[in-house]
């Protein structure tokens, strides 16, 4: 990455919201049945709710998603719940409600726990920066 902004940071938390989204299901495991499946008329279906069906993500996608969990170890937990709420795309209200403050309280935690997260990326680049100048691998 070249450059870590805000923005950038933003935009990551919310491809890894959505790729956790994409994720399969956790189900219980262990358990089976052994019935054959019920062959049901038409008219039967009319009440049952459609499948879900999600298209799994990128490995790519995967990796990018963990990377950014581990970025929340260097905020409070108030702030992870609130960039995660805003990367899930709450509204405001929502997140106002939750953390009972005005929006632009809220925006302002906002923008200075990604902004945390920003300092951070930046000097992890730096450092790696000088130990490779040193002829160190990091």
């Amino acid at each position: 990455m070249a450059e870590w902004t805000i923005e950038t940071v933003a935009d990551r938390f919310i491809e890894a919201a959505r790729t956790a989204h994409r994720l399969p299901p956790v189900r219980v495991q262990g358990y089976f049945n052994c019935w054959p499946a019920i062959k049901r008329m038409p008219w039967e279906n009319l009440g049952a709710e459609p499948p879900v069906y999600r298209f799994p993500p990128d490995p790519a996608a995967i990796d990018r998603m963990l990377e950014t969990m581990r970025w929340v170890q260097w905020l409070e937990e108030e702030q992870r719940h609130l960039v995660w709420m805003r990367a899930q795309r709450y509204p405001w209200k929502e997140i106002c409600c939750r953390f009972a403050c005005d929006r632009t309280t809220a925006w302002r935690r906002w923008q200075a726990a990604l902004a945390i997260v920003v300092e951070q990326l930046q000097a992890a680049r730096r450092h790696a920066a000088v130990a490779n100048s040193r002829g160190r691998c990091v």
